[in-house]
């Protein structure tokens, strides 16, 4: 009888601790038991908390551990609830079934590997494995005989793996995403098919078909589906809207019996469509689950309510959306602030000296953030920072002077301003066909002893093998007057002659393009090329570690410079979104697509909401787009003609 008192009494506790630790909202879907339920968890409302809550309550209410399974896109995260959930109550939520689609399909399918035609002792390729393979099956078809413009190994998994996520044919991946590739289409059909029966043969599953082969047994199997339902009698999904296809169907599957299934996400910030993830998942959940119950996160525990006023418009501007408003009870804060930069170096300037400004304030840092769309749209920004000293990280994409393509420009530009640059000789020598190190060496030192500067190329004899090539640089460095020609004429001659190798070289040539054309805007700022080069080489040493950067400034405290995409997740005291410029952000392709405009506001929405008390947001108002012939001067659509009482607008007078 006391014990059973005792268990009464911890219950309650547990309930008192609920009520005081949860929203209204978070408390009734953590308190939801029976059917389908769906949590739209507004930036920063908490949804963590959410779903560990309701791990522990499920438990505490009775439910066996082992019929609750919880689906994260990390296994990390799964971990890391499970703990938290055992914290709040006891060990036996460290039972909970809980991982990510692909390990709970590893699982599931050892199991029942016969009826997919596998032994149960398959192996699981890992991406590098899958390359492997996939380069030999490439060399027997013939397609590593040098052919011009054939997609390397990587691309070719990337196709495949995007065909396989978003349940496309790969004729339909190719003419949509990959449309220089057309003309080899015939031969990536034969490569696919031969690689999907190389992998049945020797009983090999890539990551990929972890997914497609789970749902082939749930589809085809309805006893074995049944029975996995009714183990599985509580399921939570974290990240909804990054689902794919595949993953909701098997979601389905799985809730065949009970339907007690909750999924948890923000339709706002569903920005991973290129990984396969389906943003109409999200919006078709109370269809595919007839009868659920929708609750939102509102309450927001991140930013102050001037900055939630702003990300509240620009979401009510998507064309379908869940309806929420954000509220926060954070006091104060200061209203974001669109700044009309004119020209990229005065944008950059702004930034750097704003940065400076906050961090005297007491700011550290590492508590700011500058956000974008594109990796080159930090570039300039990334000078200018150099120049003023300030440590910075980036994470997404490449530092400007570490990407291949930016490193063999910039060595054509070295070598005009110091010949007997032995290095950046060596790297322009190996881009050309039939040239080795020995090659490399040997015209070095021909070109270093005629002692006529860059010009010295042009007294190379090459053999036959080389001489095309070979002529084709010679025809450059003819031409180039580094006496009479700015820097910027100098970097388009470069680039005009670098794109044939661009093209060889790199099967994402058309993005790489784009960046050339951000370092030729770069060197218009620069009178001499030896300004330019000499900014190049100011960037503080660092060394990458896991997309995180090994520091050695006072305090390890460092600037962050990410992508949209690399910021999801995080938040900063201080945010600073730039290159808001309709054309840029949006990007200029997808202002012809309804599906890809969309998910660029979500994207802008998901920037503004890292932001915790100070939101800038700055564009450069007069830029040529070298592509379209236009000149872009209208800040991005998402953010035009809002209110000053709720975006303060401010153009730059400096240039």
């Amino acid at each position: 009888m006391q014990k059973q008192l005792n268990l009464q009494k911890n219950k309650l506790k547990l309930h008192n601790r609920f009520e005081e630790a949860l929203n209204p909202s978070q408390l009734e879907a953590v308190r939801h038991m029976q059917g389908p339920l769906l949590v739209i968890a507004g930036a920063g409302s908490g949804k963590t908390r959410t779903l560990i809550y309701r791990v522990a309550h499920l438990v505490e209410e009775g439910v066996p551990p082992a019929s609750i399974l919880l689906l994260t896109f990390t296994r990390k995260a799964a971990s890391e609830m499970l703990n938290r959930a055992a914290r709040l109550l006891d060990d036996r939520c460290e039972r909970v079934s809980g991982g990510t689609f692909h390990s709970f399909a590893n699982a599931i399918l050892h199991r029942y590997a016969s009826k997919i035609g596998f032994d149960s002792g398959f192996t699981i390729l890992d991406r590098a494995d899958s390359e492997s393979l996939i380069g030999m099956l490439r060399k027997e078809y013939g397609a590593a005989s040098g052919k011009r413009a054939f997609p390397r190994k990587q691309t070719l998994i990337n196709i495949f793996s995007r065909a396989v996520n978003k349940v496309l044919t790969l004729e339909e991946v190719i003419l949509k995403d990959y449309s220089h590739f057309v003309p080899h289409l015939d031969i990536i059909l034969n490569i696919f098919e031969a690689y999907r029966v190389h992998k049945i043969e020797h009983n090999l599953l890539d990551f990929d078909d972890l997914l497609v082969y789970l749902h082939t047994l749930l589809k085809n199997y309805p006893a074995i589906r049944e029975r996995l339902s009714s183990n599985y009698r509580y399921i939570m999904v974290d990240e909804y809207q990054d689902t794919n296809l595949l993953q909701a169907d098997i979601l389905v599957f799985l809730a065949s019996v009970h339907n007690n299934v909750m999924a948890v996400g923000d339709d706002a910030q569903s920005i991973y469509a290129f990984r396969g993830a389906n943003f109409k998942n999200i919006m078709n959940y109370p269809d595919i689950f007839p009868g659920t119950k929708i609750i939102k996160l509102e309450e927001n525990y991140r930013s102050v309510q001037p900055i939630l006023n702003l990300t509240n418009v620009i979401i009510d501007r998507a064309t379908e959306k869940y309806k929420k408003n954000l509220f926060s009870r954070k006091s104060g804060g200061m209203r974001p602030l669109l700044v009309d930069a004119v020209n990229e170096r005065g944008q950059s300037r702004f930034v750097t000296e704003k940065i400076l400004e906050i961090q005297q304030r007491g700011i550290p840092l590492d508590q700011i953030a500058v956000l974008f769309r594109a990796s080159f749209h930090s570039f300039d920004l990334e000078i200018e920072l150099s120049r003023a000293q300030v440590p910075f990280i980036k994470v997404g994409g490449f530092k400007f002077t570490e990407s291949a393509h930016i490193k063999d420009v910039l060595a054509h530009l070295k070598v005009i301003a110091n010949p007997y640059d032995r290095l950046s000789w060596y790297r322009i020598l190996l881009l050309l066909k039939k040239v080795g190190t020995k090659t490399a060496q040997n015209l070095y030192e021909t070109v270093a002893g005629e002692k006529l500067g860059y010009r010295g190329i042009l007294k190379i004899a090459p053999k036959s093998k080389q001489s095309r090539d070979i002529e084709k640089l010679k025809e450059l460095f003819a031409g180039i007057q580094a006496e009479s020609m700015t820097a910027a004429q100098m970097g388009e001659a470069v680039i005009n002659y670098y794109c044939p190798i661009l093209q060889n070289r790199f099967d994402d040539y058309p993005k790489r393009l784009i960046d050339l054309e951000q370092l030729v805007t770069i060197m218009d700022r620069y009178r001499d090329l030896e300004g330019f080069l000499c900014d190049m080489a100011l960037d503080p040493p660092n060394t990458s570690v896991n997309d995180n950067l090994a520091t050695g400034f006072e305090g390890n405290k460092r600037l962050v410079l990410s992508t949209v995409h690399s910021a999801k997740g995080l938040e900063w005291h201080s945010v600073f979104i730039i290159w808001a410029l309709d054309g840029r952000f949006p990007l200029i392709h997808a202002l012809n697509s309804q599906e890809e405009l969309e998910e660029e506001l979500r994207l802008m929405y998901v920037a503004a909401t890292r932001a915790k008390e100070n939101l800038f947001i700055t564009y450069p108002s007069q830029v040529y787009d070298r592509g379209s012939g236009l000149v872009l001067s209208r800040p991005a659509r998402f953010i035009d003609m809002i209110t000053d009482n709720i975006l303060d607008k401010y153009t730059l007078a400096y240039w």
